[in-house]
């Protein structure tokens, strides 16, 4: 992945309350410093696009949104209470702004995205025997709808209620993509 330079010059932030979880760099950054910016960005840019890349199942989108996630960050960093641990608001934004990419793609307004054509069309891959399709390659073959849900809920451990709220569905629909992706997911592993 190609580390892009982020444009940091529209932010005039003043820092806020020292609840930093000991980490000097976010309160420097909170404040304007964009070194500390800088460091927080490369000690976190790699977990952010694994985020990324697991919920779009895109490389080249997943880089994009990445960067998305860090112009977001720089923005709403005096924000930051310092309640959870930094860790935790980066990937809740990571999680939100890949959310609200789908939904201004026009791909989050229906509650099952694809209908049973859609896993129809999923390329057969021949496997010689013995030979089994990695967990990420079998995960990337799901429909959106059932891979956000699997990443959110069996990868990243939010629950359905908390990824029925994201989403902007019911728990039952979660729970209906989630054993979905399961299913298409033992399918995969066992050709």
């Amino acid at each position: 992945m190609a580390v892009a330079t982020l444009d940091l010059t529209s932010n005039s932030t003043s820092p806020a309350s020292p609840g930093w979880n000991g980490d000097p760099d976010v309160a420097l950054a909170a404040a304007g410093d964009r070194g500390a910016f800088e460091r927080l960005y490369r000690a976190h840019v790699n977990r952010v696009y694994a985020v990324c890349v697991r919920m779009t199942g895109d490389r080249a989108e997943a880089e994009e949104l990445t960067q998305d996630v860090f112009v977001r960050v720089w923005e709403k960093l005096a924000l930051f209470r310092g309640e959870s641990a930094f860790t935790t608001w980066l990937h809740r934004i990571a999680v939100n702004v890949v959310l609200n990419a789908r939904k201004s793609a026009g791909r989050g307004r229906s509650r099952f995205e694809g209908g049973e054509d859609e896993v129809a069309e999923l390329p057969a891959r021949p496997h010689a025997p013995g030979d089994r399709m990695d967990l990420e390659a079998a995960i990337k073959t799901l429909p959106p709808g059932a891979r956000r849900v699997f990443v959110l809920h069996d990868v990243e451990g939010y629950r359905h209620e908390e990824i029925a709220e994201m989403l902007g569905v019911t728990t039952g629909a979660t729970k209906a993509q989630l054993h979905r992706a399961r299913m298409l997911l033992r399918e995969a592993l066992q050709r």
